[in-house]
C-alpha cells in the first residue's frame, strides 16, 4: 500500500498567512441566517466567539478552482492524491474577543498527516494549526482535522454502515430542516465551493452520496448556537467538535444535549432515524 503520509511528511511546517476584517455586512448577513436581528450588530459589537469561521476564506481565482469546486491542492495544503476531502472535526479555544470592524490577520500551519485503511478505502487525516489574531492578540486559537479519501467504487451504493445512536439522555432539543436554502447560504457566506453542497448529481455520480450533502461546518455551528440558548450567558471559551457521518439536504436535523455540568455542556446532532451525526463540548469560564 502507498505510504501517502510519509510521502507528504515534508508539508508538515508549512505556513501560510491570511488578512481579513470582521466586516459589519458579513455578521449581519450570518445573523438573518441564523433568523437573528442584523441590526442588532454594529461597529464595534463582539461576535459570537464561533462566528469567527466565516471569515478568512480562500479567495482562490476561477482558474484555481479543481473539479470539485475546491481550490486545487498543491499551494498550502499538499496534492494529497486522493479525490474526495472534508472537514472531520475542530477543537477551539477562545483566548480574545473579535469585534465588528477589527483587522486580523490568520496563521494556518500543517500540523500532521496520518493515513488510515478503512471501510471504504485509504484515509488521509490532515491537521491544521489555525491563530487568529487582533493588532498581535491571539483571539482564536483552533486545531482543525480534513480527511481524504479514494473515490467511491464503480458499483458502490451509498454508504449505510452501522450507525451509532444519538444520546438517550437528553435535557433538551431543537429541529431544523436542512432546506437548500439555508446550505445555499451559510456557503456563500463561508465562501464555500465545494460541489456536493448543491451540485446533486455530482454528489450522487462521483461521490457516491445519495444527494447534497449538508455543511458539515453548518451542522456544528448550528448546534453550538443550540447548546449556547441554554448556557446561561457563560462566555464561551471553547469547544470540541466531531463529525460522525453525513448529512443530507431535504431531511431533518435534530440537535440536542444536556443541561452544563460545572464549566462544559455536551450537545450533539442527529438525523430522522436517531443516526449520530456529530458530537460536540463546549467549554465555559467562570463555572465552579
Amino acid at each position: 500500500m502507498r505510504d501517502i503520509a510519509s510521502e507528504f511528511a515534508g508539508w508538515i511546517g508549512r505556513c501560510v498567512t491570511v488578512e481579513d476584517e470582521i466586516s459589519l455586512p458579513a455578521v449581519r448577513r450570518m445573523a438573518a441566517m441564523l433568523d437573528l436581528d442584523p441590526l442588532e450588530f454594529h461597529r464595534g459589537s463582539a461576535i459570537p466567539p464561533h462566528w469567527y469561521s466565516m471569515f478568512f476564506t480562500q479567495n482562490a481565482r476561477r482558474s484555481q478552482i479543481g473539479h470539485d469546486g475546491h481550490p486545487k491542492k498543491g499551494e498550502f495544503l499538499p496534492p494529497i492524491p486522493l479525490p474526495r476531502r472534508m472537514f472531520v472535526g475542530r477543537q477551539v479555544s477562545f483566548p480574545g474577543v473579535l469585534r465588528v470592524g477589527d483587522e486580523a490577520s490568520k496563521r494556518s500551519e500543517i500540523a500532521g498527516i496520518e493515513q488510515k485503511q478503512g471501510r471504504s478505502g485509504t484515509l488521509v487525516f490532515l491537521k491544521v494549526l489555525h491563530t487568529i489574531s487582533v493588532g498581535g492578540q491571539p483571539a482564536v486559537t483552533e486545531q482543525q482535522e480534513v480527511v481524504y479519501r479514494d473515490a467511491p467504487a464503480a458499483d458502490a451504493k451509498p454508504a449505510n454502515a452501522a450507525a451509532t445512536p444519538v444520546p438517550a439522555s437528553a435535557a433538551w432539543q431543537a429541529e431544523y430542516e436542512m432546506d437548500p436554502v439555508l446550505v445555499f447560504r451559510y456557503s456563500a457566506l463561508t465562501w464555500n465551493g465545494h460541489r456536493i453542497h448543491y451540485d446533486a448529481d455530482y454528489a450522487r455520480r462521483e461521490e457516491g452520496y445519495p444527494g447534497c450533502v449538508m455543511n458539515g461546518a453548518l451542522t456544528v455551528h448550528l448546534v453550538v448556537e443550540e447548546a449556547l440558548k441554554r448556557a446561561a450567558g457563560r462566555r464561551l471559551a471553547g469547544l470540541s467538535a466531531r463529525l460522525v457521518k453525513p448529512l443530507f439536504v431535504g431531511g431533518q436535523l435534530k440537535i440536542a444535549g444536556r443541561d452544563a455540568e460545572g464549566s462544559t455542556l455536551e450537545a450533539w446532532a442527529g438525523d430522522e432515524q436517531g443516526a449520530l451525526a456529530a458530537s460536540c463540548t463546549l467549554r465555559f469560564e467562570g463555572a465552579s
